[in-house]
């Protein structure tokens, strides 16, 4: 019983493609229904202008749809052009009456939702639900739409053109359904090439380890090459290693401090001079080395009556940076 049914609904040609356009929108006025009794509590009873408002609007749609027709075809075309330009005229017609039957549902639900009740919506569904059997591509309609266009004598060659084949497409389910699998193929491209990416990445840094290990005193290209997010390679300069600390490089002696006291110099000096002479493998006893100058360089200064006072420091620094007399009359 349904598979008849179903051929006669999804017929790959022009005209299943219109009918299953009108199918479509035959079932919205359920969601609109349940959402507006939704919103008025259940209530039925409405303001009586809104009742005149939505069976007003109903009634023009109505007459609007039984009345307009397509408009007729120009003279000398030729016949695949007049196929052409029939089948677009229909579509338009077809698409008119549906719009025709929406609008009275839309103004009936604002009404009932204005009014409070739900009888506004029943006189605009009562009035429109049957535009959308008149907007159904029946041989009724299209015989007189084709009536219509032939009226300064070209023929329309509408059935024609309304037998050719065309793919199997709904409203709005067909275009997110086309988007959906567009982004599904796309996302997995972009996993695919990810997954790439990071293969070749690994690959890099195990040739690098392998080259490290294999000579780790040579920088390789491997390793002077990284890989940034986007997937190019960015170039980095390896920096030398510093030398390592030499025996002969002996960090500088930490020199003492000066303004001890004399008594502390006497006695090194006097314990100094009663041991005489150091060994000769002493290392502090070395001519030369730093621990010798640094010694040397603090005898001269006790020698010479010891680091300069403040006072001394402060008077030489204020009359080298005295500020020159003024030549001015």
């Amino acid at each position: 019983m349904l598979r008849p049914v179903i051929d006669f609904v999804l017929q790959p040609t022009q005209e299943g493609e219109l009918r299953r356009r009108v199918l479509f929108w035959v079932p919205a006025p359920l969601p609109i229904l349940g959402l507006v009794y939704f919103l008025v509590g259940g209530a039925f009873s409405a303001a009586g202008w809104t009742i005149l408002l939505a069976s007003s609007v109903g009634v023009a749609a109505l007459l609007l749809a039984t009345v307009v027709q397509p408009t007729p075809l120009p003279e000398g075309l030729a016949p695949p052009v007049s196929a052409r330009r029939s089948l677009h005229r229909f579509r338009q017609f077809t698409q008119l009456r549906v719009a025709l039957a929406l609008v009275p549902m839309g103004i009936g639900a604002a009404a009932a939702i204005v009014g409070g009740g739900m009888y506004p919506l029943f006189a605009a569904l009562a009035l429109a639900w049957p535009q959308l059997l008149l907007a159904m591509p029946t041989f009724f309609t299209i015989t007189r739409a084709r009536r219509a266009m032939e009226a300064w004598g070209t023929t329309a060659y509408l059935w024609h053109a309304l037998s050719r084949p065309a793919k199997v497409t709904w409203p709005i389910a067909t275009p997110l359904a086309r988007s959906f699998r567009a982004w599904r193929t796309e996302r997995a491209r972009r996993l695919a090439l990810q997954k790439i990416q990071d293969e070749e990445q690994d690959k890099a840094w195990k040739d690098a380890v392998e080259t490290e290990r294999g000579n780790p005193t040579e920088p390789t290209k491997a390793s002077e090459e990284e890989r940034t997010e986007d997937g190019t390679l960015q170039r980095t300069r390896r920096l030398r290693a510093l030398p390592e600390e030499d025996s002969d490089n002996e960090p500088t002696a930490l020199i003492p401090h000066l303004e001890s006291r004399e008594e502390d110099t006497a006695d090194a000096s006097d314990k100094e001079s009663a041991e005489g002479d150091p060994a000769p493998g002493d290392p502090s006893s070395s001519s030369s080395g730093p621990r010798a100058s640094v010694d040397r360089a603090a005898r001269r200064i006790l020698d010479q009556g010891g680091a300069l006072g403040l006072g001394v420091r402060n008077r030489r620094r204020g009359q080298a940076n005295r500020r020159p007399p003024s030549h001015k009359p």
